[in-house]
């Protein structure tokens, strides 16, 4: 499933992209004497976008999926013996500007049994938070993931729905009540591209691999005569009522794939305007196509449901540089927030390289950088008087 966002000339750069890093110096580093307390983040007053609290300052969120590293591993997977690279990875992220970061969490390294957390990995993750808290950049702690099968538990890949679902909810509260005094989570975003069965035949608990990880996850695989929209809603519902009992602060909400939308053709379940009601706000990961920028402003609009929205990934996969320019300030209209991708490669590397993948991706991120002093000018701009 995943491939029908992603293929064509993303898959041919896979290998070489692991490796990219984006790098454009916007601002100084704090240091690390310098901290300060993080403002909480909540939704905005007028419900499109975010705003900090007490001072009720917009925030807009933009930043950095920080999914792997360039060798294609995992947080977890060097977060343990190797806590220097995320101190240097996250201080690169805050020179490009970004204010967040996305960081995936992955369920069986979270969840030790079926109902007791991983005792290391919360330590880990409030280390995490402190870093975060230190250089000023929000969370986007995205959970349960599944990306690389071989992690995946023998115990958990067994269990029946309703007891995945317990799993998940407890993973969510362990985490939650870990994070549930720190400033420095902007949200909670429940799965990564959760897709609802569609019949009563699917045989396998997550989608095709893509770059050798499952980024798409099922959250059932039996309908069992439920309208799959609604399974989408009571899981959301399950999951952060279990975040609420520990709590009741963090914004909550979830990564959904752009083929969501109530229309013919590929669906996930989770139909925007049917499960925002049990979200903060809603995400979306939308890819521009050749030709086809209308169109994914056109599938951008139907997840503005009366929430904020937050492209919570984009990249020019398909399209030209002209057109992800062009995609990302016309979505200025519907958007709160944009989250690209960061993988750590320096950006003397992407310059000096003859490469083609190289090049298209410096291109990309200079267009991503273009967008966020846009905004930046445009916050900075007082309004027109009136009078």
């Amino acid at each position: 499933m995943r491939t029908n966002c992603r293929n064509g000339l993303f898959a041919g750069f896979a290998k070489r992209l692991l490796g990219a890093t984006i790098f454009f110096a916007v601002g100084e580093m704090l240091l690390a004497d310098d901290v300060v307390q993080m403002p909480w983040i909540a939704v905005s007053a007028d419900r499109r976008g975010f705003a900090t609290l007490p001072s009720g300052k917009s925030f807009v969120p933009y930043g950095f999926n920080y999914d792997h590293d360039e060798a294609g591993r995992l947080i977890e997977d060097y977060w343990g013996a190797e806590w220097k690279k995320i101190e240097d990875d996250f201080a690169e992220m805050k020179t490009l500007g970004a204010n967040v970061v996305r960081v995936h969490l992955q369920l069986g390294k979270f969840m030790a049994t079926a109902d007791r957390p991983n005792e290391q990995s919360l330590a880990r993750l409030a280390k995490l938070m402190s870093l975060a808290e230190q250089m000023e950049l929000y969370l986007d702690l995205t959970g349960l993931g599944c990306y690389h099968k071989h992690d995946v538990p023998a115990w958990y890949e067994k269990l029946d729905e309703s007891a995945r679902w317990e799993v998940q909810a407890n993973f969510w509260k362990a985490v939650a009540a870990q994070c549930a005094d720190s400033p420095a989570v902007f949200c909670f975003d429940l799965m990564n591209e959760p897709v609802a069965p569609a019949n009563n035949d699917h045989q396998d608990w997550l989608g095709p691999a893509f770059a050798g990880k499952h980024f798409v996850q099922m959250i059932g695989l039996e309908t069992r005569d439920r309208p799959r929209s609604e399974i989408a809603r009571a899981w959301i519902a399950k999951l952060v009522a279990a975040i609420r009992t520990v709590d009741r602060r963090h914004l909550v909400t979830v990564g959904l794939v752009d083929w969501s939308l109530d229309r013919p053709g590929l669906t996930s379940g989770f139909v925007p305007k049917q499960i925002a009601g049990e979200l903060d706000f809603l995400c979306v990961h939308l890819y521009p196509e050749k030709d086809r920028v209308d169109a994914a402003l056109k599938t951008l609009q139907g997840f503005a449901v009366g929430k904020p929205v937050v492209i919570e990934e984009t990249f020019p996969l398909k399209c030209s540089q002209a057109e992800f320019r062009r995609f990302l300030n016309r979505s200025e209209e519907m958007a709160a927030g944009w989250i690209m991708f960061y993988w750590g490669t320096p950006v003397g590397e992407l310059r000096s390289s003859t490469g083609i993948e190289d090049a298209i991706l410096l291109q990309s991120l200079e267009a991503f950088q273009q967008h966020l002093e846009q905004l930046r000018s445009a916050q900075a701009t007082p309004p027109c008087n009136q009078g």
